[in-house]
């Protein structure tokens, strides 16, 4: 089956997968999920995740979810930019997210990171998505 939106429904099976209290859930590989579950683990909203060859073709990720006494730490993960709507921020007018208790994902010209990351480096670029 073919997914139109790969991160949206990344997003999606974590915010489904912490509903449900799992320890883990599977999502198929690409460089570009892999680049935002790095940001994910990083600013400690995951506790990680590895890569299973299913065969020649095709991969998976196992995400292992983070859990802070018995509640997700995950609270909102919104997609901002889709496929239909692209969204780009100069580093300037990119807003925190809860006032800096979150996090902006974005893609920038020196890879995806977070927005902490892109204001140090004073880097703009399209915003994936925010974490609370």
């Amino acid at each position: 089956m073919s997914v139109s939106d790969p991160i949206a429904d990344m997003l999606t099976r974590i915010r489904n997968g912490q509903q449900k209290q799992k320890r883990a859930i599977k999502s198929p590989a690409s460089k570009l999920r892999a680049a935002v579950l790095d940001v994910l683990k990083s600013e400690g909203y995951i506790r990680g995740y590895t890569r299973h060859e299913i065969d020649a073709a095709k991969a998976e990720f196992e995400i292992e979810l983070k859990y802070s006494e018995g509640r997700p730490v995950i609270t909102e993960i919104h997609r901002v930019s889709r496929p239909g709507r692209r969204v780009y921020s100069a580093i300037e007018d990119l807003g925190r997210v809860y006032n800096g208790l979150g996090i902006s994902i974005l893609s920038t010209s020196k890879g995806v990171m977070s927005d902490l990351e892109a204001r140090k480096q004073r880097l703009g670029g399209e915003v994936i998505c925010t974490v609370f």
